[in-house]
C-alpha cells in the first residue's frame, strides 16, 4: 500500500488523474483540482484520523478524484458511486494510472444514490451544489449519514445556505463538529460559463452521526 505523507506530494499526484470525459451540466460535474482534493484529504485524514484503516465511500464519486486521494492516505478499502458510467470509467482508468488494484484497494458502482443502501466508516464527498438541480445537495447529505458515522461534505458557502444546511443536519439526526472555509476554482466546462475560471467560495463539513 503506498502511503502519501505530504499534502504537496498528495496534490501533485491527484492533479496528474483524468477528469470524466464528458461532464453533464444536470450532474454538476466539477473535478476538483489536486490542490483543493488534497486540502479535503488531509483534513479528514491528518487533521482528523478518519481515512487509514478506514472504509471509506465517496459518494458522486466522479473520476474517482477523492476516491483515489483516500487510497493515497491508507484508507483500507475505497467505494466509489456514481450514477455515470462515463465517470465511472474514467476513474477507472484513473485507479489503473496509480497502479491501484480495482478490486484489492478501491471498487466503484454506478447507482442512484437514493436507491443506496451500503455502509462505512466514512463519506468523503463532493456533492452537487444544487445550482442544476436544486435539493440535490439534501439527497447526498441524507445518504451520507444513512451510511457512516462520520461525514466530510463539501458545499457551496453563502451565509443563508450555511445556516440552513445546519438546521438540515441537525434534523437527519447529525452535528457539525467543525468546518473549513476556502474556494475552489472551477474550469470553464460549459456554455452558460462566462469565465475562463470562476471562483466559488465553498465549506467543508466534518458531521457526526448522533447515536
Amino acid at each position: 500500500m503506498i502511503h502519501i505523507n505530504r499534502l504537496k506530494r498528495l496534490a501533485i499526484i491527484l492533479d496528474s488523474l483524468t477528469p470524466p470525459p464528458s461532464p453533464k451540466p444536470i450532474l454538476e460535474q466539477y473535478m476538483l483540482s489536486g490542490e483543493d482534493a488534497a486540502k479535503i484529504l488531509w483534513f479528514a485524514g491528518r487533521i482528523y484520523d478518519d481515512i487509514s484503516g478506514k472504509i471509506v465511500l465517496d459518494l458522486g464519486c466522479g473520476a474517482g478524484i477523492l476516491s483515489l486521494g483516500a487510497v493515497l492516505l491508507g484508507a483500507d478499502f475505497v467505494v466509489g458511486v456514481d450514477v455515470d458510467h462515463e465517470a465511472l470509467n474514467a476513474a477507472f482508468r484513473n485507479s489503473l494510472h496509480l497502479g491501484f488494484n480495482a478490486y484489492s484497494h478501491v471498487t466503484y458502482l454506478c447507482s442512484d444514490i437514493r436507491s443506496l443502501n451500503i455502509h462505512g466508516d466514512t463519506v468523503i464527498q463532493n456533492p452537487p451544489f444544487g445550482v442544476q438541480h436544486r435539493g440535490a445537495d439534501r439527497f447526498f447529505l441524507k445518504k451520507a449519514l444513512e451510511s457512516a458515522d462520520v461525514v466530510y461534505s463539501l458545499h457551496k458557502y453563502t451565509t443563508s445556505t450555511h445556516k440552513f444546511l445546519l438546521k438540515f443536519i441537525e434534523n437527519m439526526g447529525g452535528r457539525v463538529v467543525d468546518m473549513i472555509n476556502f474556494s475552489i476554482s472551477i474550469p470553464h466546462l460549459f456554455n452558460f460559463h462566462h469565465k475562463t475560471r470562476h471562483k466559488v467560495n465553498v465549506v467543508l463539513y466534518r458531521i457526526l452521526r448522533e447515536k
